[in-house]
């Protein structure tokens, strides 16, 4: 098994990199904040499908925290991430300090002012103003090829991709489908701080998912895609339904009427104060 590169600053990163460009080598790049599940995997192997090196970057990034509480509480276990990425083949790790990413006196952001303060955005204030900022720095820091992001954050593929192409960063932004649970959940980092009743009862997104899915392939309208889904979640007790939102798959735009184009559903909901995501695009 080859040896993988940890690296814990920028300049390490850049000159690992530098190696690849120099063997004129195609560079993927997965974002992470660590804790890795087999859905972050996936990423990883997409990344390796479509390029020759892999960087996968682990941090958790405080500005995408709304409270200091959930920042503290997420989970970290470096040395089995680290253990599961020498397993997949990956080539090199950027483990960053926060110092690293956000300098003394940062005084800068980047954020996609209409994406980012709609839907989820409303739920989770500031959130993808932190993700594109982290993103951003992440892409300059690795300047890779390809990016791969999963599709459960669906709002935020649609917020980097917009970043992207807005800043005409040279990287092919990939989506990659959400990977389950054999009962459906959608993996998770927070998965592991839910109590076994609530994670039984989190089955309820992927149940109720599901079901619109059923629906609109018999032809429906968003109107009752949305009745549905709410009516399936909040018969779940413990589920508190925080946001549920159906859009263009494409452009995150209003919807209405008969559903005559793809469309995607994005919900989340808290269960024990855990909040949780999960999406499906739909199409009749």
């Amino acid at each position: 098994m080859q040896n993988m590169k940890i690296c814990r600053t920028i300049a390490e990163c850049r000159a690992e990199v530098a190696t690849y460009r120099k063997a004129a080598e195609r560079v993927g790049l997965v974002p992470t904040m660590g804790f890795l599940h087999q859905g972050h995997m996936a990423l990883v192997a997409a990344a390796q499908e479509a390029s020759d090196r892999v960087v996968v970057t682990i941090f958790v990034n405080p500005t995408q925290f709304g409270e200091a509480a959930d920042l503290e509480a997420y989970p970290r276990d470096e040395a089995r991430d680290l253990a599961m990425l020498q397993e997949a083949g990956v080539d090199c790790v950027l483990i960053p300090p926060v110092k690293e990413v956000y300098p003394d006196g940062d005084e800068t952001i980047v954020e996609t002012t209409r994406m980012a303060n709609m839907l989820h955005g409303l739920v989770r204030p500031g959130h993808f103003r932190g993700v594109t900022t982290v993103v951003a720095r992440l892409f300059n820091f690795v300047q890779p090829d390809i990016a791969c992001f999963g599709e459960k954050d669906y709002q935020q593929l649609q917020v980097i991709k917009r970043m992207t192409r807005d800043l005409a960063f040279p990287i092919d932004i990939r989506g990659v489908p959400t990977v389950r649970e054999p009962d459906g959940l959608a993996m998770s980092s927070r998965n592991v701080r839910l109590t076994p009743e609530d994670r039984q009862a989190a089955l309820v997104l992927s149940r109720s998912l599901a079901a619109a899915e059923q629906a609109a392939a018999q032809g429906t309208t968003i109107e009752a895609l949305r009745q549905l889904i709410s009516d399936t979640i909040t018969a779940e007790p413990r589920a508190t339904l925080r946001g549920l939102d159906i859009v263009g798959a494409t452009d995150l735009s209003d919807l209405s009427g008969p559903l005559t184009s793809p469309a995607a559903i994005m919900i989340s909901a808290e269960f024990g104060g855990i909040l949780l995501i999960d999406q499906r695009v739909v199409t009749q």
